[in-house]
């Protein structure tokens, strides 16, 4: 099958042509005929599949194919809204809009967090078909009544499980109670969790099922591995692993924003180049991180599970989880960043004893063990190499360490007000467990974890 098979306007077929591609995927055949007979769907599949296309092709051909009326842009209506958990992936789904209809008489925007709202409300009361937004700022521009959504006749719904875990519900609730009871809904999700079956009862109309990946299931074209180690030694063996093995583009996962930042300056001072990316960084850090990454002017990029959402690398070859993921199914999104369009992919866990019990809860998950390989030099109760002269090299700039807080803690400790933070994972059970250094030094005292934890701000990673 080629796309000319699937009816699509000529202006998209030669956008298509433009990109170089000739043959859609599984899930583009499958969901692109559903759409264009105006039906709605509910479409599961694993990152890297050609989802976007899949919604942005049909959508731009059922826009152009049915003008808006309107001439005056002060009255032009909002046709498309597309919602998506990231800032990252709102640019990037923004951006396959732009590429696909780049021939064709529509105009599209983006609105999110952590920028200037003005030039957002400039581009609305410009006149736009199509606006890709994240939940948050959209709600915000609703309250400042800068945008109408009175007219939306396709409603998108990208990475639906994402957008649950970082509690967006009660926003999508509101959001869908302003938009028309007639419209075309389409929701796209990696999973199919209990939660989405019931989003999906309130917002679909006899939806048309499409999976093309079983469910959460990992890539069978990524080699995964899990090297045990003491958890005072992943970031020594991580080091060792991307020397010795000459590493590049390297996406490395850390659970908290400060330990990413803290990650990244280690690997630095270990000659390894090494940037952070997360919600406390700006807008355009976060952007410059990616391209820089993206380009190979770094090394490895360490994330949060949120801020990698927007990753989109075809040929990314190495994923770390440094430290193991809050759920199981988290462990499935983060190495799905990897072995993408048909490429191959390595996942590799750095796990520490305490981290075992995941470990076990993420291979009944997928249904698959997952080998463990100790790597020479770094077997579990070994003893560190001498790092005396290095530490005492290092004193005069190494700051004072703060207090240290269990990982639950901590993950919660290092919010900031900024859009897009999971909300903790229901299956976290595994965190009662002790947890490195953390927990050998007994328990806190209530009333200072609570004074600690005092002040938390609204979502934002």
């Amino acid at each position: 099958m080629t796309f000319e098979d699937l009816g699509l306007r000529p202006e998209i077929l030669r956008a298509v042509s433009d990109q170089g591609y000739t043959e859609p995927t599984p899930i583009q055949a499958q969901a692109i005929p559903v759409v264009l007979q105006g039906r709605d769907i509910m479409a599961g599949a694993q990152t890297g599949t050609g989802k976007t296309a899949g919604f942005t092709l049909p959508l731009l051909h059922r826009l152009a194919t049915h003008a808006s009326t309107s001439t005056s842009p002060a009255k032009h209506p909002i046709r498309a809204l597309i919602l998506t958990p990231t800032r990252e992936l709102a640019a990037q789904v923004e951006e396959s809009v732009r590429t696909y209809g780049k021939y064709l008489p529509l105009k599209a925007t983006v609105i999110y967090g952590g920028v200037n709202m003005n030039p957002q409300i400039d581009a609305l009361r410009a006149g736009v078909d199509i606006v890709v937004a994240t939940p948050g700022r959209l709600l915000d521009h609703v309250q400042q009544k800068s945008i109408n959504l009175s007219k939306v006749e396709f409603l998108v719904l990208d990475e639906a499980d994402r957008m649950l875990d970082m509690g967006f519900l009660p926003d999508l609730r509101r959001i869908m109670s302003l938009l028309p009871a007639q419209r075309q809904s389409l929701l796209f999700s990696a999973t199919f969790a209990e939660e989405i079956k019931r989003l999906s009862d309130s917002l679909l109309r006899d939806p048309v099922l499409i999976e093309v990946a079983a469910r959460n299931t990992a890539a069978e074209n990524v080699t995964q591995v899990a090297h045990p180690v003491e958890q005072a030694r992943k970031r020594e063996l991580l080091s060792h692993l991307i020397k010795t093995q000459d590493l590049r583009q390297v996406l490395v996962f850390a659970r908290t924003k400060h330990g990413a930042d803290r990650l990244a300056h280690q690997l630095e001072r270990d000659g390894i180049l090494a940037v952070a990316i997360h919600g406390d960084k700006s807008q355009p850090q976060r952007t410059k991180a990616l391209s820089d990454f993206k380009e190979g002017a770094v090394r490895v990029l360490v994330a949060t599970d949120v801020a990698a959402r927007g990753i989109d690398i075809d040929q990314l070859p190495h994923v770390f989880n440094f430290e193991m993921p809050n759920s199981p199914e988290d462990y499935v999104h983060r190495i799905g960043r990897t072995g993408r369009a048909g490429s191959q992919g390595d996942a590799i866990s750095l796990v520490s004893e305490e981290e075992m019990r995941m470990l076990g809860e993420i291979e009944r998950l997928i249904k698959r063990e997952i080998p463990k390989v100790v790597v020479a030099g770094f077997e579990p109760g070994s003893t560190p190499r001498s790092e005396a002269p290095s530490r005492e090299r290092g004193r005069e700039r190494t700051p004072p360490r703060r207090p240290e807080l269990p990982p639950a803690a901590e993950h919660h400790a290092q919010r900031a007000p900024s859009e897009g933070v999971p909300k903790p994972a229901a299956n976290n059970h595994h965190l009662k467990q002790p947890m490195g250094h953390a927990a050998s030094h007994g328990k806190r005292p209530q009333r200072q974890v609570a004074a600690l934890l005092g002040g938390l701000g609204r979502k934002g990673d």
